[in-house]
């Protein structure tokens, strides 16, 4: 299993790295706008918590990007099974369907990890210097696998590259300017406050801005992570078993 889980992965890293210049180029782009236009225009006047606009920002932009270059396996999976039928040789070939959504959830994952240390380094540039210890990058690593596994399950399911770009639009976009990226869900109202804690990127906003600045991480967020992101695997595993059959 380990050997199939790595061909598979080892098939996505190769193509990741023949693009791989356009790849950063892209994941760049959008945090440094964010910094530019959000952060270090108002980073110096907005201050949440004895701390500038800019630290604030910077481990959302993490979080976010850690979800969004994590889901971004769907659309490279959905072009593999509608365009190059890549999906149907990996039904003749002896690749289990835990190891296909392994290597996938992996890949997912190995692009976050790229994703965030462009941020980090754009953060260095910008003179934003944060904690990056375990409790930072176990946050990331749960917020990937969550969101890799939620693309390889939701890539199974649609039945056209359009239907994927339209989940993105209606459930990852709106988690990205809700789940606390931008500002601090707790000085919304209560009730608002609830609806948001239901979503995933909330949580790992919370855990990795707080791993960032120094401060107590709450380990429930951390729990309802990796709980939900066991669930998202298996959900994937069923989704693939039933577009196989």
């Amino acid at each position: 299993m380990i050997n199939q889980t790595i061909a598979v992965y080892r098939r996505e890293m190769l193509i990741l790295k023949r693009r791989f210049k356009r790849q950063v180029a892209g994941q760049a782009i959008l945090p440094l706008l964010y910094l530019v236009t959000f952060g270090y225009a108002m980073g110096g006047e907005l201050r949440f918590d004895d701390i500038s606009y800019l630290e604030f920002l910077l481990p959302g932009l993490v979080a976010m990007s850690s979800m969004t270059q994590a889901f971004a396996i769907a659309t490279d999976i959905n072009v593999a099974r509608f365009y190059w039928h890549i999906f149907d040789e990996f039904q003749a070939a002896p690749i289990s369907n835990a190891s296909y959504v392994a290597g996938e959830v992996m890949a997912g994952i190995t692009r976050a990890i790229i994703s965030i240390f462009i941020i980090l380094g754009l953060g260095l540039l910008f003179g934003v210097q944060l904690h990056y210890g375990p409790i930072f990058w176990l946050a990331i690593l749960l917020n990937s696998f969550l969101f890799a596994s939620l693309a390889v399950a939701l890539a199974m399911v649609v039945k056209s590259h359009a239907d994927q770009s339209l989940l993105t639009s209606f459930v990852i976009t709106p988690m990205a300017f809700l789940g606390g990226t931008f500002f601090p869900v707790d000085r919304l109202p209560g009730w608002l406050q609830n609806i948001l804690g239901l979503l995933p990127l909330t949580h790992a906003s919370t855990a990795i801005r707080g791993a960032a600045l120094g401060k107590d991480v709450n380990v429930m967020s951390l729990i309802l992570l990796t709980i939900t992101g066991i669930i998202l695997f298996w959900v994937a595993f069923f989704c693939v078993n039933k577009a196989r059959d």
